[in-house]
């Protein structure tokens, strides 16, 4: 039976370094590590995007090629404090990245773990991401059709859903009512409903890396909302204090544009008025933290409603070795 440890939950809770504690204390301290880390986190893909993105890399970090089968798709990982990180650095910040791409890019990845009979230990926050590499989503590698996109840009809300509506009249009547509001998901279900028309009897699928065996624990990590908002606003003025503004600065230099989906990160595209002097440092980092605690409880809205995730309490004082009793039960059971 093949093991599968998932960490998830808000943003600055801590993810990565429980699953770097845990997959050594699983070791027993021996020197060949049983687990390794996959990245689950729709901006840490991206190249030189490191400081705002939280990849919290040791000084000095490089990324290697430690696997024959990914160095030809050119994948690679880091490791911190001997603990291999896959799911980093995947692209440019100037290329376009998509739930499809992740799993195009992490299911070899997982595959080779499996295949060193290594435990893959799936770690963040992006729920959607997350869905689609455990569960599968229908449809998700259905690409994207940027013509038709930009001509459904200039319809209103309710022209898109009629549009869908003659399309796929099913999916149209399945919506519930804020999908039915929402721009974003009805110009996809249109992109899909149209390459459906036109590729008739056309499948796209990719197989999952997971059998019928795979053992699956699902570990949620949470905080009382005040408690959570604190920490978020002291991860903020780290990442200024250790050269977050340098690294913007240098994507700009690089030819990253404003205008790149990679730059519509939090972080970036708070701190983006800042340097262009249409906001002051005190309202930039307020503006920051408020989007990343926004964005945080979005986050809990959305793991709330799988029921397989066994939550902790960060704020609580024996949460740790509550999560590792469970973690080691399970493991060894």
């Amino acid at each position: 039976m093949k093991k599968v440890l998932v960490i998830c939950g808000p943003t600055a809770t801590g993810k990565t370094k429980l699953a770097i504690y845990l997959i050594k204390a699983l070791s027993l301290d021996k020197k060949d590590l049983l687990g390794e880390i996959i990245s689950v986190d729709s901006r840490q893909v991206y190249q030189k995007m490191d400081i705002g993105t939280g990849k919290d890399l040791p000084l000095g970090a490089k990324l290697t090629y430690s696997e024959d089968s990914l160095k030809k798709k050119k994948i690679g990982c880091y490791q911190i404090s001997g603990v291999k990180i896959w799911g980093y650095d995947l692209v440019s910040p100037k290329e376009d990245f998509s739930v499809a791409t992740y799993l195009k890019k992490t299911v070899p990845i997982i595959k080779n773990i499996l295949s060193r009979d290594k435990m893959p230990v799936l770690v963040g926050g992006s729920g959607l991401y997350l869905k689609s590499l455990v569960d599968g989503i229908p449809n998700v590698l259905v690409p994207r059709d940027n013509n038709l996109r930009r001509w459904l840009l200039d319809l209103s809300v309710g022209e898109l859903f009629e549009k869908l509506a003659q399309l796929d009249s099913k999916k149209a009547a399945s919506l519930n009512l804020s999908d039915r509001k929402n721009p974003r998901r009805l110009v996809r279900a249109i992109e899909v409903a149209q390459w459906r028309a036109r590729n008739l009897g056309k499948k796209v699928s990719l197989v999952l890396p997971w059998d019928k065996d795979s053992d699956f624990l699902f570990i949620g990590l949470m905080a009382p909302l005040p408690i959570l908002k604190n920490r978020i606003k002291k991860r903020v003025i780290e990442r200024l204090r250790v050269g977050f503004k340098k690294e913007v600065l240098e994507l700009l230099r690089d030819g990253v544009d404003w205008s790149f989906h990679s730059m519509d990160t939090l972080g970036y595209k708070n701190i983006k008025n800042y340097l262009l002097e249409k906001m002051n440092k005190k309202e930039m980092i307020e503006d920051w933290v408020g989007d990343e605690f926004a964005y945080a409880r979005r986050q809990m809205t959305w793991f709330k409603k799988d029921k397989r995730i066994i939550w902790f309490d960060i704020s609580k004082e024996e949460w740790l070795k509550e999560v590792e009793k469970t973690v080691k039960n399970w493991y060894y059971s």
